[in-house]
């Protein structure tokens, strides 16, 4: 499996803007968006996806993620989506499947209702942005990174790490993705009026949840399916809010039955 990293340059209202990509695989194309870890958190399901399934994996940096520049005027998710609609348009992908996790299940949800034509489904993977009472987001904000590993993992201590004895260049990137997360999603990560406007999504979405989601637990993740009319439900099993890394087997067959795409050269 061949990877390909490149940067697609995306018109934002005048300013022209560089989305850096990393593409693999072959077949029915996915956008996979990832969340405040950061584009390494999708990576490890990218390699999967595409290696399992016939499947064309892009994933891009979100603007000021990773080190890559942002530019003042993008500073929502909602203008986030539109970049990636408009990187879509530019690299004339059709039948796309936007993929979600985190903010990055935000931004899905913000694209699915921009009505582009090239995308045929949406999966959101323990999404964040809706307001639902007695459901709180964490404060992720405020919490130290134990603690947000504590609420991301149903078995953290597969996943802890010391972020004091890690190099200073990572820890920069840590604290780089956090302040872009920040600019993003704000705190508490809510859109008050974003749960309203899901019901004019059209698309086919599958909200998949796990079912020990500590930063945002199972009935929020239900509260965004029924938010959306032509939504289905799944919670995945022993797992906390990072699917693609405690349980990508799973994530990987409930994305295939919904879409249809199974064993390699056998698309469904």
């Amino acid at each position: 499996m061949t990877t390909s990293n490149y940067t697609v340059t995306v018109k934002t209202g005048t300013v022209g803007l560089d989305v850096s990509v990393s593409d693999r695989g072959d077949g029915r194309p996915f956008l996979l968006l990832h969340g405040g870890a950061g584009p390494q958190s999708v990576i490890g399901f990218a390699d999967l996806l595409a290696g399992e399934r016939p499947a064309r994996v892009l994933v891009p940096t979100h603007p000021g993620f990773s080190g890559t520049p942002r530019p003042e005027s993008l500073h929502t998710v909602r203008g986030l989506a539109a970049v990636y609609v408009t990187l879509l348009d530019e690299l004339e992908l059709s039948d796309v499947t936007v993929i979600g996790n985190s903010i990055g299940g935000w931004i899905a949800a913000e694209m699915a209702l921009l009505g582009s034509e090239r995308i045929s489904h949406t999966i959101i993977v323990d999404g964040v942005g809706i307001e639902v009472p007695g459901h709180p987001i964490a404060d992720f904000f405020n919490l130290t990174f134990p603690q947000i590993a504590q609420l991301s993992y149903h078995d953290p201590e597969r996943f802890r790490i010391d972020p004091e004895a890690l190099p200073p260049a990572a820890r920069a990137e840590i604290a780089g993705n956090r302040a872009a997360l920040a600019v993003y999603a704000g705190e508490p990560m809510v859109d008050s009026g974003l749960r309203g406007r899901l019901a004019d999504v059209c698309l086919p979405t599958l909200v998949l949840w796990g079912d020990n989601d500590g930063i945002a637990d199972a009935d929020y993740g239900r509260a965004f399916a029924a938010a959306i009319p032509a939504a289905r439900f799944q919670l995945l099993p022993d797992t906390g809010h990072l699917p693609q890394l405690e349980s990508p087997q799973l994530l990987l067959d409930a994305v295939s039955e919904f879409t249809g795409t199974h064993a390699t050269g056998q698309p469904g």
